[in-house]
């Protein structure tokens, strides 16, 4: 799967696949049969007949789970928007292939492969007060990276990110596409003093001013204003949408990176659920602006795919209940209305 242009992009959202309706059918008829009162399991029953919507399988799996970590680094770091350097980008990349970092302890618990992917981290972005943070071929090429991250047999992927200064870019995405300004959507992110918070809301400012122009074109919001990280997440959940994937979004950078996508078709997200509702200034605004209810609220803002990676187990304990229950008839039990 190859973008060649941003009209390519376009044109899928455009004609997107709509999943299995009749394995969707299968499995909702199967959570009326199991010895349960019918809707008793909650949010469970309706994530399992998602995954088998998705998965075009009324008895879904999660054999295959990937958990793809994008990394990528801002030049608007350079506006001191971030209470750590640049150089902490790289170093947690590293931390990740050492297994030291959270979400290596919560990949394993939660039978995922962790996939972690690097994208041109000693060549930032260009700052997106003064010029387009990428150009088209960058954009498309960091879409490209995502594409190629989701494996044809995936059960389920989980996307994440590392990026230090990307909770600036996130906010400015969710300014440009959905208004408010700065002060809406900016919080503080890796934990900015106030000055710093100040700096962060006058780069989102000016960085809506200079590309004022281009505003009514989510793509083209997406390159000037975006990251490498986030365009390859877009990329990852495009892909997964056309092999059938069902995803699980992280926190408030994951979830911006994929508003772009949502501004130019609604339904761009039905494969997708928002693991976790993160405690970043503008996330749970942002979530409501898209329509997607969190699995779970923890108070979790570490971002590289953490809170959607807990949320797996959710999808676990869905499926090891909906495939795994007796039926009344198998158990011998009576049913409403026998």
């Amino acid at each position: 799967m190859r973008f060649n242009s941003l009209d390519d992009i376009r044109a899928f959202c455009r004609d997107l696949p709509r999943g299995d309706a009749q394995a969707a059918e299968a499995a909702a008829l199967r959570q009326q049969n199991l010895t349960k009162p019918p809707g008793s399991l909650g949010r469970l029953e309706e994530l399992a007949i998602w995954l088998a919507r998705w998965q075009e399988n009324a008895t879904p799996r999660l054999e295959r789970v990937t958990i793809a970590v994008f990394a990528g680094n801002h030049g608007i770091a350079g506006r001191g928007v971030s209470a750590y350097p640049p150089e902490v980008t790289a170093q947690m990349v590293a931390n990740f292939a050492a297994g030291g970092a959270a979400i290596n302890q919560i990949a394993t618990l939660a039978g995922a492969e962790l996939r972690v992917v690097p994208l041109d981290l000693e060549r930032p972005t260009r700052d997106f007060t003064v010029a387009a943070a990428m150009d088209t071929e960058d954009f498309l090429d960091a879409v490209d990276i995502g594409c190629h991250a989701v494996a044809d047999d995936c059960d389920l992927l989980v996307v994440g990110e590392m990026g230090i200064a990307n909770t600036t870019t996130a906010a400015t995405l969710c300014a440009a596409l959905l208004g408010g300004g700065a002060t809406r959507w900016a919080g503080r992110g890796t934990g900015v003093d106030d000055d710093g918070l100040s700096r962060k809301r006058a780069a989102i400012e000016t960085a809506l001013k200079v590309h004022e122009r281009i505003l009514g074109d989510p793509l083209a919001v997406a390159a000037a204003l975006g990251g490498r990280e986030l365009a390859a997440i877009a990329g990852a959940v495009l892909a997964a949408r056309q092999r059938g994937v069902p995803v699980l979004l992280d926190g408030f950078v994951a979830t911006s990176a994929v508003l772009p996508l949502a501004r130019l078709e609604g339904h761009v997200l039905d494969h997708c659920r928002a693991g976790h509702v993160s405690a970043e200034s503008g996330h749970r605004d942002l979530l409501r602006e898209l329509h997607l209810d969190p699995l779970l609220d923890l108070n979790m803002r570490l971002g590289e795919a953490s809170g959607a990676g807990v949320a797996i187990l959710l999808l676990r304990a869905a499926l090891a209940c909906h495939n795994g229950m007796a039926t009344f008839a198998e158990a011998g039990v009576s049913g409403a209305g026998d």
